[in-house]
């Protein structure tokens, strides 16, 4: 189905007969599909794509009365809870520079090597509240606040390098379509339905995020197995005040990993707090998740020689075109002591950059600056939120001349609450004074243009990098976003929607969309009408996650299921292989109290067989006796633990008494089934990454 390009004009629309405003009505209707979109004053509203710029691509202006409005009533929209990344972890740790950036910046933590800077790092999904489960398929939120010794540095960005829209004056629109329908309020956590994908099959732009959306990246297996990125591009600036461009990165050190969308649909039952468990649990372990932290660094030059803009936040700048620079390390190494004075009530700021890192005029970047501010103001209630020890600078102090507000906690002294003054000559407290040397500067861009609500033309092609995406995907992965976006619009009750996001989808790929077709068992639509036709590009194989992550138990987690009468021999060798490897172990037993081994002695479980299902682990193994499997073969938990481990593509480890139970469970043999009679040793490679050979025996992809 064709859609109007981004910059043309639609009809005038019939002025509204009917809502708020109209002889003292209160309840708005929406029944006439041609009234004209307003302000919250009846300002009849000329673009709702495009916020107003300084040039095509130039900074967003601060006197775009509409963007203002349309963000500030958004971000009002929900006390106390965040509107967006609700659902959060956090911990405490560390940054280490490991190589300077000297050239590039005079930001003190890119340029002293070997200084480390406390961190406070959030993680959280996006579109549920904060009472929904942890591992719904959703973006996830990487935020990282430095407490460095010139001020606060929030990198506040997601576990994908792109997003779904543009221009920030369609964020409200896009929550508002992901977020539970306005009239039934459900779906929670969830995009499988009809708003959503309507939004998103009359954005084009949004479908190379879809892409990623749709793929292993939003179904990940641990928050310390997800890569990180700032999204958007800034800049950084050296001492001449000379610019570069800059894309971070973070890259986690157990390699980015993922789960099974039907094993992530079963652990939100089996254990809700999944992630923020396996967080807390691995840091009071000893176990601390740790990331690399690279760049992405681009001349002036280098960025107008691209096939694409870098100031559009829907493009990816492909390694292989542009490495990352790995230049420091974050260590998250203790675990908040209270989860609502910390977790809760951080406050990120895209915002607090120290001297030496500097914004770009990315659209999306620029109504960021000035929505999270605002956000904080309802949220936490107050001006003074800095105040709060989580969010308070701790590498130096905070000084200046604000005063007063709700909830102020500092007891100012002197007579001074104005600058500049003169009391300091006459004896007398004067106050903090302007650092033109040392303070920030911001990079003298040029701007040149009309003022403009337009897209800027490099912004117009939405279909290129979902191509590259896609196609440098391996062929498991492939199968996984088809299947993905099969499930999704499965849900979606109305089938234009349906056929508008297919015909967006052939403009990827044709055989993505043939696939998604068939799955749902449509005609194949027209394809929708690019405004630029779609280019092939080179795959970039570092856009993987299969072939990508270490095959490591590290930081993984391996249950063996034992019952009465159970050789502990074998029980000890798994245990000690695994725990050697870097991996935690937790026995299951039928019944919380242990069980008695071979030879009398006792075994203590650490889970419940019923209550700690094969989907907690990464892989499991069965130590039964011939009358503890006997009973369990009546045990439908028993059942699924061994039939979810195998159609979740784990290794299993078995003792021949387990023989009857993997029958029942439907187990085939193959590479990761493993008697354990050979050795625990043998399970080992098997157990430290998924058997994806074996899909096709387990379930239907599209």
């Amino acid at each position: 189905m064709a859609k109007r390009p981004t910059n043309t004009t639609p009809p005038t629309p019939k002025t509204p007969k009917v809502g708020i405003g109209n002889g003292g009505e209160t309840h708005q209707t929406m029944s006439d599909p041609n009234a004209r979109l307003t302000t919250n004053h009846g300002i009849p509203v000329g673009d709702n794509q495009n916020s107003l710029k300084g040039g095509r691509r130039g900074p967003t202006l601060l006197e775009d009365f509409v963007l203002r409005e349309k963000i500030q009533h958004f971000d009002h929209e929900r006390i106390p809870e965040r509107i967006v990344h609700a659902r959060g972890s956090a911990a405490h740790g560390y940054f280490e520079l490991t190589k300077s950036l000297a050239p590039y910046t005079r930001a003190k933590i890119l340029t002293e090597v070997g200084a480390r800077t406390e961190v406070f790092t959030r993680f959280s999904t996006v579109a549920g509240g904060a009472g929904s489960v942890d591992t719904p398929r959703d973006v996830r939120g990487f935020a990282v606040k430095f407490y460095t010794n010139e001020g606060n540095w929030d990198l506040v960005g997601n576990n994908i390098p792109v997003f779904f829209i543009q221009d920030a004056i369609k964020f409200p629109d896009l929550i508002h379509a992901v977020k539970m329908e306005a009239d039934r309020g459900y779906p929670q956590a969830a995009s499988a339905h009809d708003t959503f994908w309507d939004f998103i099959g009359l954005m084009p732009e949004s479908t190379h995020m879809i892409m990623w959306a749709m793929s292993d990246r939003t179904i990940p297996r641990s928050l310390r197995m997800m890569e990180g990125f700032g999204v958007n591009t800034f800049r950084l600036l050296n001492a001449k005040d000379e610019a570069t461009f800059v894309k971070f990165h973070w890259r986690p050190k157990l390699g980015t990993q993922s789960t099974c969308w039907d094993e992530a649909v079963k652990i939100a039952g089996a254990d809700p707090d999944y992630h923020r468990r396996d967080l807390f649990e691995s840091i009071a372990m000893g176990d601390f998740p740790e990331w690399d932290f690279g760049v992405q660094l681009l001349s002036q030059e280098e960025a107008d020689a691209l096939p694409f803009d870098i100031l559009d936040a829907t493009k990816v700048i492909p390694e292989e075109l542009h490495p990352i620079t790995f230049v420091g390390r974050m260590v998250l190494n203790r675990n908040p002591d209270n989860f609502f004075a910390e977790t809760e009530q951080v406050a990120f700021l895209p915002t607090n950059m120290p001297p030496g890192i500097d914004v770009s005029e990315d659209p999306l970047l620029q109504g960021r600056l000035f929505s999270y501010q605002d956000t904080q103001l309802s949220r936490l209630g107050t001006v003074n939120f800095h105040q709060l020890p989580i969010n308070q600078p701790k590498g130096c102090p905070f000084q200046n001349l604000q005063r007063d507000g709700h909830m102020q906690t500092i007891v100012f002294k002197g007579r001074a609450n104005y600058e500049p003054n003169s009391l300091a000559e006459a004896g007398e407290v004067g106050g903090p004074r302007e650092d033109p040397r040392g303070g920030v500067r911001t990079f003298a861009a040029p701007m040149e243009g009309q003022k403009v609500r337009l897209r800027a033309e490099t912004f117009a092609d939405h279909y290129s990098h979902a191509r590259l995406f896609y196609h440098s995907q391996t062929s498991i992965e492939q199968a996984h976003i088809a299947s993905a976006l099969v499930f999704e619009l499965s849900k979606v009750v109305l089938e234009p929607i349906r056929e508008r996001v297919m015909g967006n989808l052939r403009n990827v790929d044709e055989s993505l969309a043939r696939r998604v077709a068939d799955g749902l068992n449509m005609a194949l639509p027209a394809k929708s009408q690019a405004v630029v036709e779609p280019q092939d590009m080179e795959p970039s194989p570092a856009l993987r996650i299969i072939g990508k992550y270490p095959e490591t138990l590290q930081g993984r987690a391996v249950g063996i299921l034992v019952t009465d009468g159970a050789d502990g021999r074998i029980v000890a060798a798994v245990k000690k292989a695994v725990e050697a490897e870097g991996a935690t172990v937790k026995i299951v037993a039928p019944k919380i109290g242990g069980v008695t081994l071979k030879g009398g002695r006792k075994l203590k479980a650490d889970g419940q067989l019923a209550g700690t299902p094969s989907v907690l682990f990464d892989a499991v193994a069965l130590v039964l006796s011939d009358e503890g499997c006997a009973e369990l073969l009546n045990e439908g938990a028993a059942v699924d633990f061994a039939a979810h481990a195998f159609g979740h593509l784990k290794a299993i480890g078995f003792t021949s008494e387990a023989q009857p139970l993997l029958d029942k469970a439907g187990v085939q043999p193959d590479d990761g089934i493993v008697d354990l009679g050979d050795g625990a040793d043998a399970f080992i490679a098997p157990a430290s990454t998924r058997q994806w050979d074996r899909e096709p025996k387990v379930r239907m992809l599209a």
